[in-house]
C-alpha cells in the first residue's frame, strides 16, 4: 500500500464497545456539520467549526471519522479559494457565477456528508470507478 491511498476503518458493529468510545467523536462530528449548515445563515460559524476539526483532528485519526473530517476540511479551504476567487471577480459579474456555484457546492459537500455520517458511512474519496473494490485489495 502507498501512502497516497487512504486507510479507512469501517464503522464498527452497533453495541461494540469501539463503537460506544466513538460516540462523542460522532456527535462532534454532528455539531461541525451543523456549524458549516449555519454559516448559510450566520458565516462566523463557519470558522468556529473548522477550528474544531484542528483541535479534534488527532482524536479521530485512525477511524472510519477521520474521512468526515478531511471532507470538512476539505469543505471549507476550497470553500474559502473560490469565494476569494468569486470576490476578486464580482466586479468582472462572473463572479456572480462563480459565488453562487460555490454556494451550491458546498450545500452538496455539507449534505452529501452529513448523510453519510447519520448512516454510519466513511467519506469515500477513491475515483467513482475504483469504489467497489476493497481498500485493502
Amino acid at each position: 500500500m502507498t501512502q497516497s491511498e487512504p486507510i479507512i476503518i469501517s464503522p464498527e458493529q452497533p453495541g461494540s464497545s469501539d463503537n460506544e468510545s466513538l460516540r462523542p467523536l460522532k456527535t462532534m462530528t454532528t455539531v461541525i456539520y451543523a456549524l458549516q449548515t449555519a454559516s448559510f445563515f450566520v458565516g462566523v460559524t463557519l470558522f468556529v467549526a473548522i477550528v474544531f476539526n484542528y483541535i479534534k483532528r488527532d482524536d479521530v485519526r485512525g477511524t472510519w471519522l477521520e474521512s468526515h473530517f478531511r471532507w470538512q476540511i476539505r469543505t471549507f479551504w476550497y470553500g474559502m479559494l473560490w469565494t476569494g476567487i468569486g470576490i476578486i471577480t464580482y466586479l468582472l459579474l462572473i463572479g456572480y457565477v462563480i459565488l453562487f456555484a460555490n454556494y451550491i457546492w458546498m450545500i452538496y459537500r455539507v449534505a452529501k456528508g452529513w448523510l453519510n455520517l447519520a448512516e454510519g458511512k466513511p467519506m469515500d474519496f477513491r475515483p467513482y470507478r475504483e469504489r467497489g473494490r476493497s481498500y485493502n485489495a
